[in-house]
This record gives structure tokens, C-alpha cells and sequence, in this order.
């Protein structure tokens, strides 16, 4: 019989981790399929038939549908997450969003973050302010996205995390003497 023990996964990234200057390549490059941007302009009301019509798109300067530019958006910043925001407390904005080149289905897209800046605040000690510069890119290395992003971030000796309990793990889940 072997022991088992639990050791300490990927945590994020706290406060004190980020320097000027450093670039994220986020892991997981994500192929967007036709229902990805079908369910999304649905869900979110987007009306325009460049999105949903392929007739309609067909005759348009791009020859098909485009995928949905918050799509591109939300799918960039949540690949963003395990390196940026895992140990994010609050985001504080998303500035300068700039779409480059269109995304079509069947285009896999990869992102990175740069940090541009860091700050500490004044007003709470437990978190201190990044801002990067986030990139996203299609398979062929055309950028089709760049925005800032500004979360508040958690730093490390305010963090209540261990092996036995990472972020978002309930108290007493897993690994439990009667499993």
C-alpha cells in the first residue's frame, strides 16, 4: 500500500510575483467553433447578421461570418486567468481594447500578457494593483486583439491558501479519510 499525500498545485500569481516587464505566454491555445459564436451573439443580443447570417456575410468585404469581437474578448482574458487574475480580489477595468484582424470559425487563438505596471494602494493592504497589456493571437501569429486589463491582486501574506485547500476549494472536500 502506498501513502498519499496531497501537494501543492499551481496557486497563481500574488501581488509580489509581478514585475514590469515579464510576458505571460498563457498555456491552452482554443480553437473557436460555429456554435461558440452562434451561443454568444445569442446570448448576448448581438443583432448584427455579420455574426449569424451567412448570406448576408457572404457579400460582405470578409466573404463569411465573424466571430463575435466579445467573444474574442471574453475568451482572450479568460485564457489570461491562470497567470493574471486566479488570485484577483476585484477587476478594475478593461481600457484600450483594440480588435486587429477578424477571427472566422475554425481559428484557434493563443494569448499572452505583458505587465505594464504595478502599484500598491493606499486604502488596502492586502491587495495591490497590476495592469497588463493582454495579446491575443490566431494560429497563424496575426495579433486579432490587444486591451489593458487592470485587476487588484491579492498579495501573498493575506492569502489563505494551502495544499490541502486552493482557491475556490471548499473547507473539507476531498481526500477525505472515508474516500
Amino acid at each position: 500500500m502506498t501513502d498519499t499525500r496531497v501537494v501543492e498545485g499551481w496557486q497563481g500569481r500574488f501581488y509580489e510575483d509581478f514585475a514590469v516587464g515579464d510576458v505571460y505566454k498563457h498555456p491552452y491555445g482554443r480553437t473557436v467553433t460555429e456554435t461558440d459564436n452562434v451561443w454568444f451573439t445569442n446570448l448576448t443580443m448581438n443583432v448584427n447578421p455579420m455574426h449569424f447570417n451567412e448570406a448576408y456575410a457572404s457579400e460582405t468585404e470578409f466573404g463569411e461570418r465573424l466571430v463575435d469581437g466579445t467573444f474574442v474578448i471574453a475568451l482572450a482574458v479568460g485564457m489570461s486567468v491562470v497567470d493574471v487574475s486566479m488570485n484577483a480580489t476585484a477587476n478594475l477595468g478593461y481600457d484600450d481594447v483594440q480588435h486587429h484582424a477578424p477571427v472566422f470559425h475554425g481559428d484557434t487563438i493563443f494569448a499572452e500578457s505583458e505587465v505594464v505596471s504595478k502599484r500598491e494602494l493606499e486604502s488596502r493592504d492586502h491587495v495591490g494593483v497590476v495592469t497588463t497589456e493582454l495579446r491575443a493571437y490566431n494560429q497563424d501569429g496575426t495579433k486579432v486583439l490587444s486591451l489593458e486589463r487592470t485587476p487588484m491582486v491579492l498579495k501573498r501574506e493575506h492569502a489563505e491558501v494551502s495544499p490541502d485547500q486552493p482557491p475556490g476549494w471548499p473547507a473539507d472536500v476531498g481526500t477525505q479519510t472515508e474516500d
